[in-house]
């Protein structure tokens, strides 16, 4: 685990080993006690499997680690096995995860929620007909709901798109149907700022090289918007993100001009919007403002109080939370109109 400069500078943190399994295949994520949190996939370190179970970690600033739990250490493994995605901190502070094998009904992955001291309680083994082996990252949208999806599994086998609630309850959204709409969603979704859920499958599609899909977070239905090709991409398996221009981003594993992978950008109609890094804390807590033509600004507000701010360049505004801020949307008046940031900046 590496620290990475703008400039170019990489400051080594953390060495994986034994200690902490090894292997870890997702970023960490910053809690909001400014503690990193991980998974590791496993290695053949530990507890006599080949490639073992897999860990879930954290790690501080400075590169202090702590192993917060170790999977297969129930019977059976029942708490899954092999962790392959990141996590997410929900708004009740606890993070939530996934593993990509076994579980209480086989070999088919879980989900789970832990605190941040190591307790972990699995929400949810897969059997098959509601997915199987989910590897990417959950998000928790708006809603306050869970979703993700899981590479197999489903009633064609092609993977399935899930929606979970915070105490365990799953509803199966989506069966993908390989020609049909893709198949394989090995990425995580992404909820764009008109609500919807957005990701890709690798394979399948009209053409066989995978797609890009759109879904309710109420609805089974989903819109294919985008069939690859080949020339313009192949087998795309990470997770889009929307930009603050409102258009959504992605990469492909092969096809392009070279064969070789590609970039990719598609335009779903959505408005330009702001983005808080981070996106909580407290009053007096420096923070970034992201976004488009941001320069000429003339105000910020958090939940509707004024900050003060200063212009960086036409992408950046650097501020402060103000005095009496609750959790809320963050806005920034321009004068081509206000922006306002895609999720609520949340004050612990």
């Amino acid at each position: 685990m590496f620290e990475f400069t703008p400039p170019g500078t990489l400051t080594p943190l953390y060495v994986f080993n034994g200690e902490l399994n090894g292997n870890p295949r997702d970023a960490p994520v910053e809690g909001t006690d400014g503690n990193f949190y991980g998974t590791t996939y496993g290695s053949s370190c530990c507890n006599g499997y080949a490639t073992g179970p897999g860990t879930v970690f954290k790690i501080t600033p400075g590169g202090t680690p702590t192993t917060l739990y170790t999977f297969c250490s129930q019977s059976g493994c029942t708490d899954g096995e092999n962790p392959s995605a990141g996590l997410v901190q929900a708004a009740n502070g606890d993070f939530y995860g996934t593993t990509l094998f076994y579980g209480a009904n086989g070999n088919y992955g879980t989900v789970f929620n832990i605190t941040s001291t190591g307790t972990l309680t699995t929400l949810h083994s897969f059997s098959g007909p509601d997915g199987a082996n989910p590897g990417g990252t959950l998000i928790q949208a708006t809603d306050g709901n869970f979703y993700g999806t899981t590479e197999g599994g489903g009633t064609e086998g092609d993977g399935t798109i899930f929606k979970l609630t915070p105490n365990g309850t799953l509803t199966t959204l989506h069966s993908f149907l390989g020609s049909t709409d893709g198949s394989l969603p090995v990425g995580g979704l992404v909820q764009a700022t008109d609500g919807n859920l957005y990701g890709v499958a690798s394979g399948a599609g009209f053409y066989g090289y995978g797609t890009v899909f759109k879904i309710s977070t109420k609805g089974s239905l989903i819109t294919v918007l985008h069939s690859f090709s080949g020339p313009d991409g192949a087998n795309p398996a990470g997770t889009l993100i929307q930009a603050t221009d409102g258009a959504l981003y992605g990469t492909t594993q092969n096809g392009g001009a070279s064969g070789n992978g590609s970039a990719f950008r598609l335009d779903v109609g959505l408005g330009p919007f702001i983005k808080t890094l981070p996106a909580y804390g407290n009053v007096g807590k420096a923070v970034k403002i992201l976004g488009t033509d941001l320069t000429g600004a003339t105000g910020v507000s958090f939940n509707g109080k004024p900050a003060t701010f200063a212009v960086v360049s036409a992408s950046e505004i650097s501020t402060t939370v103000p005095s009496g801020t609750t959790t809320g949307r963050v806005e920034v008046t321009t004068p081509s109109g206000t922006l306002v940031s895609n999720v609520a900046f949340r004050v612990p």
